[in-house]
């Protein structure tokens, strides 16, 4: 007998052997149920209705609600992102809109019984939970992507733009507070909270999609690329701390009530920096790599990444610092940060991340600018929030970085971008109470707008100030030949052997010679952050 038919009897008598039990067990049971008063459930319905209702009563349940509204949100977000890069615009101005149109703005005012099917208000809690989440994982991220080495070497000049690109608007957004407090501000806010809160508003910068639209546009390879991300993540480190005192004395409710909680948070930052940090670098030294970076070395960094969320929210300084210095804290080690990166960053940017961007838009309600008035202050809340970016970037650039007007501007068109930085702080504001619903849907259309405009900016600036020196390179680039030749590199001494085999071989034809030099990288992407250590890590040693 073929080992084929075998099976397939043993399977046979196995299966029909074990329904006979269980017919036979099944029909004995049903008679001691003679002495019950076993009650049936009876209905009315028709199999196929009862099927039916046994569906709506399944998608009741909180579970089926939540993984219908993340199939919904992924779906719409993914498509608007795809539509806002088809017109040069970064994802996250496609994700901002698909998290309006699900909201009550559109979706919730043309077709309100789908939109309470799909999100039905009990079921806002879950949604908030798991998109906190989803920035917590993200500000980690961020903190790991921002390269410290590379500010000290650029820090000088980086601090001015940045601190300068922070000031302007800060003042101005403060002056903005002055005359909208009376008629905008909840009751029982002070002015100092509201004030403060749409300062700290208006400063932000949003390092991740500014680096993204830097790298689009070829200038991450440029020196004024260079200058812009280091101005940017000096920016992001200055907002975020400056924002945890802004946090503590809203809190607090004044300056004086808010020195414990800033003196918890600088001791925090000291234990952090001084004793976790050492400990992080000696982990990431051994284990550096895909193949040694097991469960139990993830465990250590999620668990420091949750004490420290931990941590800075019981101080009283946001959940999302905490996350944000734990990315800050990791090793030094750029392989491991890449790899570890890459274990976090797409579940929280594809999955986690879009539901904050809906969260955000359930809470936006366009549909209470409903007056001329209304959008007259929401046009200026717009130009204060440009003005004060776009110039004092500008200006700081022009006459401390020594830029030309030209890149001067693409300076302060680039730091305007606000982006998701944004949106995260004004939704902190709205959670303490410091804006209102009206406030808030202004906000975000500012955040949308600044976005928006930064790709079309910089063509304007193009176009006015046309390039008559074109940019330097930070890369040498290699003179046209007639016999062409690559070469892969895993590391720069194995690199420099095969250059020297590369001349040996094809001695006699040097002059009419091109190498090109390839360095794969494991993963998706390059932080632009990185470019400049990556070539002199990877590249100049060989060509030395």
């Amino acid at each position: 007998m073929q080992k084929r038919t075998r099976n397939i009897l043993f399977y046979s008598t196995i299966i029909g052997g074990g329904a006979l039990f269980m017919y036979w067990i099944a029909t004995k049971g049903s008679l001691l149920e003679t002495d019950r008063n076993v009650i049936l459930p009876h209905t009315d319905r028709t199999q196929w209705q009862e099927f039916l209702h046994t569906i709506v009563l399944n998608y009741s349940e909180p579970l089926a609600i939540l993984l219908a509204q993340i199939l919904a949100i992924i779906l719409v977000a993914r498509l608007f992102g795809w539509l806002a890069n088809k017109i040069g615009q970064p994802t996250v101005i496609g994700e901002i809109i698909a998290g309006i149109v699900l909201g009550p703005s559109l979706i919730g005012a043309y077709f309100p019984e789908f939109y309470t099917t799909l999100f039905p208000e009990h079921s806002f809690n879950n949604l908030k939970m798991l998109s906190n989440m989803g920035l917590i994982l993200f500000m980690f991220v961020v903190g790991m992507e921002l390269d410290l080495k590379v500010l000290k070497t650029k820090v000088h000049e980086a601090i001015v733009i940045s601190h300068a690109s922070i000031i302007f608007p800060f003042a101005l957004g403060m002056g903005l507070a002055y005359f909208l407090y009376e008629s905008f501000a909840p009751l029982n806010v002070p002015f100092l909270s509201f004030a403060l809160f749409l300062g700290i508003s208006m400063s932000i910068t949003a390092f991740p999609v500014l680096a993204r639209i830097v790298q689009e546009k070829g200038l991450n390879k440029t020196k004024l690329g260079t200058i812009v991300l280091t101005c940017a993540a000096v920016d992001d480190i200055t907002a975020w701390c400056v924002l945890a005192v802004v946090i503590a004395i809203v809190k607090a409710g004044s300056v004086g009530s808010s020195l414990y909680t800033v003196l918890f948070s600088v001791l925090y930052v000291i234990v952090m920096i001084k004793v976790v940090k050492p400990f992080l670098n000696r982990i990431g030294e051994l284990h550096n790599t895909k193949e040694n970076l097991n469960k139990s070395v993830v465990a250590i960094f999620f668990l420091v990444l949750v004490a420290s969320a931990f941590s800075t929210e019981t101080i009283g300084i946001h959940a999302l610092f905490g996350a944000f210095m734990a990315g800050a804290i990791m090793p030094d080690n750029k392989s491991f940060r890449h790899v570890f990166v890459e274990k976090v960053e797409d579940v929280a940017t594809v999955l986690l991340l879009p539901l904050f961007f809906v969260y955000t838009g359930l809470r936006t309600k366009i549909g209470l600018l409903n007056e001329p008035g209304l959008w007259i202050v929401t046009g200026w809340i717009i130009l204060v929030a440009v003005m004060g970016k776009f110039i004092g970037s500008s200006l700081a650039a022009r006459y401390v970085g020594r830029q030309s007007w030209r890149e001067s501007l693409i300076v302060g068109a680039l730091m305007n971008t606000r982006g998701l930085m944004e949106l995260v702080v004004i939704n902190i504001g709205y959670d303490l109470g410091i804006l209102t619903p009206e406030v808030f849907a202004m906000m975000v259309i500012m955040a949308l707008v600044t976005t928006f405009m930064t790709s079309p900016s910089l063509g304007i600036i193009n176009r006015l100030f046309p390039n008559r020196h074109p940019h330097t390179h930070l890369t040498p680039r290699q003179v046209e030949g007639t016999f062409r030749t690559a070469i892969a590199l895993g590391n720069a001494y194995n690199g420099k052997l095969m250059l020297n085999v590369a001349k040996t071989v094809f001695e006699s034809m040097r002059n009419f010679l091109d190498v090109t030099v390839f360095h794969f990288t494991v993963g998706s992407n390059v932080n632009p952050m990185y470019e400049e250590n990556f070539y002199e890590e990877n590249f100049r040693p060989v060509l030395s």
